[in-house]
């Protein structure tokens, strides 16, 4: 059995940040047109309020991504759908690192939707390797209000 070193600063900040993301069900929403962004935990769907800590979690330190793009469309009856793909890169990344496969990905989901009956479009960020239902993923997007955004200024 091998043995860890016992006093890794490195390796006991990423533990230590990983449990935080863990115990807060932390996942980075994103929607246009407003451009909002923020945290959510993904469990109740509530808003978790910006500070230090909680984005060194995020950012500093690679995680196994889990992303959910989607696009909110409503039809002319009024009926609404998604369009929606979920990726999961391979590896442990950087959120820095993700911004070219959220990219493509976001853009070919939008390109491929009909921009008559297009209302928003968006993606989630888990940091953890979690599959989202379709139901666990429109909740959030209800929760940041994706069917009623003001376009940003």
């Amino acid at each position: 059995m091998k043995k860890r070193k016992p006093n890794n600063m490195r390796t006991r900040i990423e533990r230590a940040s990983r449990a935080l993301l863990n115990a807060n069900h932390v996942a980075v929403v994103h929607i246009d047109p407003s451009g909002h962004q923020g945290m959510i935990n993904r469990k109740s769907c509530t808003s978790i309020p910006p500070g230090q800590r909680m984005a060194e979690a995020v950012c500093d330190v690679a995680h196994r991504w889990t992303i959910y793009v989607s696009v909110q469309c409503r039809d002319q009856r009024g009926h609404r759908y998604t369009k929606s793909v979920e990726v999961a890169p391979q590896g442990n990344y950087l959120a820095a690192h993700l911004e070219d496969v959220i990219e493509d990905t976001y853009k070919a989901l939008v390109a491929e939707s009909n921009p008559n009956h297009r209302v928003a479009s968006g993606w989630i960020a888990i940091p953890a390797d979690i599959s989202l239902t379709e139901e666990q993923a429109a909740r959030m997007f209800d929760a940041v209000g994706v069917w009623n955004q003001q376009i940003a200024a």
